[in-house]
């Protein structure tokens, strides 16, 4: 398939690298931090129940649903307090949480591929979750990165992907959305009027009649290497 491509929006979690581990890291860091700060806070929520206690106050706030930090911090003032400590140390706690949660481990593929994307086309970040790519080290390769926290609404809305590509300048219809998650990404890209790319690396079955992705990849490489086959469609556009 061919078709012209003037920027690209590209989703982070579980895209350019594994969240599980990101999640498991940051249930350790916390129950680490609450042991040494606030001990009858980790002795009352340790690990499987501070996750337990996190849905309840993510599902008691849907409002809040494009801003997981504040839902986060939300999680961790409960806790303190139903522990009979002070809710003022969340921020604290909050902090040894971002810290760990920007601690990635890109897919093998993803830093090669990302700078050879780059190289073609304007990639701008959008994303439901709050990492920080400055800290995480690969923000120069973005022209911007743009959350749900930031814009107020998350995928799968359309308002987003629209935001991201008015701040690009470039109409829906010839910006890529590449994103692994099937109706957050891809049917979401798709619904907003975006072309849509889905990296599958786990080999699961499509699972929609309509919308289909317009590319569908198993990792970040081939798409570079899809963009680099069709190289000519862009200047094409761009220069139109």
């Amino acid at each position: 398939m061919s078709f012209p491509v003037r920027a690209i929006t590209l989703d982070l979690d579980d895209t350019l690298w594994p969240f599980a581990p990101i999640g498991e890291r940051i249930e350790r860091v916390l129950d680490e931090w609450m042991r040494e700060h606030s001990p009858r806070t980790a002795e009352r929520y340790p690990v499987a129940e501070m996750r337990a206690l996190r849905d309840r106050v993510f599902a008691e706030h849907p409002q809040l649903i494009h801003d997981l930090s504040a839902l986060r911090k939300l999680t961790l003032q409960r806790a303190l307090t139903e522990s009979g400590d002070d809710p003022a140390l969340a921020d604290a706690a909050y902090d040894a949480f971002y810290a760990a949660r920007n601690q990635v481990d890109c897919y093998p593929d993803s830093i090669d591929a990302l700078a050879r994307i780059a190289a073609h086309l304007p990639v701008a970040a959008l994303t439901n979750g709050n990492a920080d790519l400055q800290m995480i080290g690969l923000s120069g390769h973005f022209r911007f990165q743009l959350g749900a926290h930031e814009h107020g609404a998350a995928k799968p809305q359309a308002s987003i992907f629209h935001a991201a590509c008015e701040r690009l300048g470039i109409a829906p219809a010839q910006v890529l959305h590449v994103g692994d998650d099937i109706e957050m990404d891809v049917v979401g890209a798709a619904r907003a009027g975006l072309r849509t790319c889905w990296i599958n690396r786990d080999g699961q079955p499509w699972p929609h009649e309509d919308p289909r992705p317009d590319l569908h990849f198993d990792n970040l490489t081939a798409l570079a290497d899809w963009l680099d086959a069709h190289s000519h469609r862009q200047t094409d556009i761009a220069a139109a």
